[in-house]
Formats: C-alpha cells, sequence, structure tokens
C-alpha cells in the first residue's frame, strides 16, 4: 500500500464531506467551499467522520493516483478549516506594494507599475515598515490557487544571484554568486 494513500483522514466538526455518483467530492468549511473529480479507480469511503481511500488493482498507475488524490483531499479539508497563508518579501530599493480590493499593485523597478487583479477566493494584504522589506501577505483556502498566484507574483522580478534582488518568499534562502574580482 501507499504510505501516503492508506492513511486516514480525519474531518473536523465544522466539515462536511459529499461524494456524488460520478466520484465528485465537495468539501464545505467555514472558509469556503472546494471540489474535485476523482478518478473512477480510486473509492472514497466516509466512515463516521474518517475518510479512507482505495484503489482498484495494483498497477503503477493506480498506486500513483492513490497517494495524489489522498493528499489533494487532505488539502481541501485543511482549507475549508484552517486555510493557507503565505508570504512574499520585495527586496530591492524602491519596491513597494499596496492592496486596494482585489487589485496588487507592484512597483518593482521598472519604469511602469504593474497592477495585478487577484481571484476573488485570494486576499491580499500588503505591510511597509521604514527600514525593513515590504511583504505581501496572501491568504485562501485553496492551496493550489494560492501557490499559483504566489508563482505569478515571483516570475515578475525573479531573484538575482549577486545582490540578491527581487520577489522571495519570506525566510527564503537565496544562493549567492560572487562577483567580479578587482584586476591587480
Amino acid at each position: 500500500m501507499s504510505r501516503i494513500g492508506k492513511s486516514l483522514i480525519k474531518l473536523p466538526q465544522d466539515v462536511s464531506l459529499d461524494i456524488a455518483k460520478d466520484n465528485l467530492v465537495t468539501v464545505k468549511g467555514a472558509k469556503g467551499t472546494l471540489t474535485q473529480q476523482i478518478d473512477s479507480a480510486i473509492s472514497v469511503k466516509n466512515t463516521d467522520g474518517v475518510i479512507q481511500l482505495e484503489r482498484a488493482t495494483e498497477s503503477k498507475r493506480h498506486k500513483a493516483m492513490h497517494g495524489l488524490y489522498r493528499a489533494l483531499l487532505n488539502n481541501m479539508v485543511t482549507g475549508v478549516s484552517e486555510g493557507y497563508k503565505k508570504q512574499l518579501e520585495l527586496v530591492g530599493v524602491g519596491y513597494k506594494a499596496t492592496v486596494q480590493g482585489s487589485i496588487l499593485e507592484l512597483n518593482l523597478g521598472y519604469s511602469h507599475s504593474i497592477f495585478m487583479g487577484l481571484p476573488d477566493e485570494v486576499k491580499a494584504t500588503a505591510e511597509t515598515v521604514k527600514g525593513q522589506n515590504p511583504i505581501v501577505t496572501l491568504e485562501s483556502f485553496d492551496k493550489q490557487l494560492i501557490g499559483q498566484v504566489a508563482a505569478k507574483i515571483k516570475s515578475l522580478r525573479t531573484v538575482e544571484p549577486y545582490k540578491g534582488k527581487g520577489i522571495r518568499f519570506v525566510g527564503e534562502q537565496v544562493r549567492r554568486k560572487a562577483g567580479k574580482t578587482a584586476a591587480k
């Protein structure tokens, strides 16, 4: 058995799980509602608030999907009950971020400001403290969506290895390169 696939998922009290005939799983909680289509080779069973996934055969494909769908369902349950949070740090002189409604405005050293529309499921806040790098905090109940939005923001100004300027996650380690040595 897959180590991840065979582990059980315990539902918190405020979370409900519905399984439709065509293996469409819907998870509802305090933060929101998520749905996921499960492959027909994987069966989902909900008994007394404990979810168990079983696969039809021992083929390599079914073994891989067993762990995948268990992880996806676990992320859905965690998201609608607790939510997810990602923090991005803007490192560079003059880099700024402001949030107005669902629009994130970034000044990243280009000749123009970058305006990015955020999905309704993602809430953003920008914090600027004097003497520190600006921090953009993203919060959502959908792990996949918040990761995609964070990756898109990071791609606007990737971290360069010489001075370390760019957008990075808070606490992320950046491998630095040595610059040119002075000629003698």
